[in-house]
């Protein structure tokens, strides 16, 4: 499985897991919805289970990801400043993607 992340991305995700309450987690990205031939996307700071993979990004950070889940293979995860700020996770392989605020 492969994760990318752009810069902005990692730059705010290490901000992100630096703080005191996400201290020994990591990303976990997971499929919040699915409706037919696309899905919507989320991710929180989280400890792996059984039922998960973890990768190393192109960023060095390493993700999260349920393993088998076919949406989660090839995952994008941006961070812009404009037009508005916040993160979009999409998998460009699968053609869809969704912000998080």
């Amino acid at each position: 499985m492969k994760v990318k992340i752009n810069r902005n991305a990692a730059k705010v995700l290490k901000e992100m897991l630096n703080k005191e309450e996400n201290q020994g987690k990591m990303v976990r990205v997971f499929v919040t919805s699915q409706h037919g031939d696309h899905v919507h996307y989320g991710f929180r700071f989280d400890t792996p289970g059984e039922n998960d993979t973890v990768v190393e990004t192109n960023k060095g950070i390493p993700v999260i990801l349920e393993k088998d889940n076919e949406w989660l293979d090839g995952v994008w995860i941006q961070y812009f400043y404009v037009p508005e700020e916040g993160f979009i996770i999409s998998n460009p392989q699968k053609g869809n993607n969704h912000h998080l605020y």
